[in-house]
């Protein structure tokens, strides 16, 4: 008897594990592996935050952004993704039934410009009739580019070439191809013996959203549970980097197959910038109007009128990061 009764509470709470997992899926996330816009990500898997909050979560999809990593989101088991903004934008003007319900990363801090350790260019202001290595037209490092020098009023002094990714910008750089290119973590804190910054891009843009978590709309309405419990645990991915910086950089390390020292000092860098870079959730419209006005000047978009209570929709979100702005989703219209 008292073998059956073991064998029985076995069961039981076997069972109970696992109707507290209702749902098991990888999860979209931009520049997984690459970029530190993962992060939060990655803490709440190896935490065991998101199975806290219900959601069995066994690893991650990406791309290298753009409208794939939204394609790819939209395609999966659990139609969410943490994504770039202008490929969220993109995709709405486009017609795809999406909504926006979490803010990710709400700054450039990772988004520095880099010059050769010895060069004379110490501020942007040095950059006058020098050449700036950017990633490709109508990228945000181009917009970044063109927002920061008109910022500095040396626009027209500065001749601005595409070197395509962070490999081909390097090899311009060290060839002197360029005097200065863009560079972003966890890539430079694996640089700095060569390379010094030059100057920050929040320096000159201190506020402009660059990713979002966005939603299949339809799923949405039937799933908002899980949803939340995504919200949830990436809250708790946030916190625990800022209170646990050195783990977290072990944690980057381990999942972005990184040097730890690499991942630990890519991590204070993030956090030594006195703006908010990961999110708990809380969605900064004064840096999503950034990012659409720059998506303008590049361009990307046309300047016709884009509302973002048209695919926002914060009532997911916990009542602490809510604003206070109404954002009931509305019929999407292609043509906005």
């Amino acid at each position: 008897m008292k073998l059956i009764r073991i064998f029985t509470n076995l069961c039981c709470g076997l069972l109970l594990a696992s109707s507290s997992i209702a749902y098991s899926a990888t999860l979209t996330v931009t520049h997984w592996g690459s970029g530190m816009y993962g992060v939060p990500f990655a803490v709440a898997l190896d935490k065991g935050f998101f199975k806290e909050a219900g959601v069995n979560v066994t690893g991650f999809i990406t791309s290298q952004g753009g409208g794939t990593t939204v394609r790819n989101a939209m395609a999966s088991e659990i139609p969410y993704g943490e994504v770039a903004l202008p490929a969220a934008i993109a995709a709405s003007k486009q017609g795809l039934k999406l909504t926006i319900v979490h803010g990710g990363v709400l700054s450039l801090d990772d988004l520095v410009w880099v010059a050769n350790k010895g060069s004379d260019i110490n501020s942007i202001m040095d950059m006058k009739g020098k050449k700036m290595g950017y990633s490709s037209p109508k990228s945000v490092t181009d917009m970044v580019s063109i927002i920061s020098l008109t910022k500095a009023g040396i626009f027209p002094d500065v001749d601005r070439t595409a070197v395509g990714g962070t490999s081909g910008g390097l090899t311009a750089l060290r060839e002197g191809i360029v005097d200065v290119i863009y560079m972003l973590e966890p890539v430079l804190s694996g640089e700095k013996a060569t390379l010094k910054v030059a100057f920050r891009s929040s320096d000159s843009i201190p506020r402009l959203t660059q990713t979002v978590g966005v939603v299949q709309t339809d799923y949405l309405k039937k799933h908002p549970e899980v949803i939340r419990s995504i919200i949830a645990a990436r809250r708790k991915g946030v916190d625990f980097i800022k209170k646990n910086p050195a783990e977290t950089g072990e944690i980057l390390a381990k999942y972005y197959k990184l040097d730890p020292a690499i991942a630990i000092a890519a991590v204070h860098s993030i956090l030594a910038n006195k703006g908010v870079y990961w999110s708990p959730g809380r969605l900064d419209y004064e840096g999503m109007d950034a990012m659409l006005q720059g998506l303008r000047l590049v361009k990307v978009i046309d300047n016709a009128p884009f509302l973002w209570s048209a695919i926002v929709d914060e009532s997911y979100l916990p009542a602490d990061q809510r604003s206070k702005r109404t954002t009931v989703p509305r019929p999407h219209n292609t043509g906005q």
